[in-house]
């Protein structure tokens, strides 16, 4: 089944569950855990980035 963004956002930061038929591997476990993380570094630079502006 094809998955949107916002699913897959979701489902990166655990908020909904993963497919069961999903194929399981070890290389879609390390690139689910490398977009976990540039998603995180994102999120948390937008977060600065907001601090910097206002105090700013």
């Amino acid at each position: 089944m094809k998955q949107g963004i916002w699913q897959q956002v979701l489902t990166y930061f655990y908020i909904r569950k993963r497919d069961p038929n999903d194929p399981k591997n070890m290389s879609i476990k390390f690139m689910h855990g490398m977009n976990r993380i540039s998603l995180f570094m994102f999120l948390f630079a937008i977060i600065v980035m907001i601090v910097r502006l206002i105090r700013h």
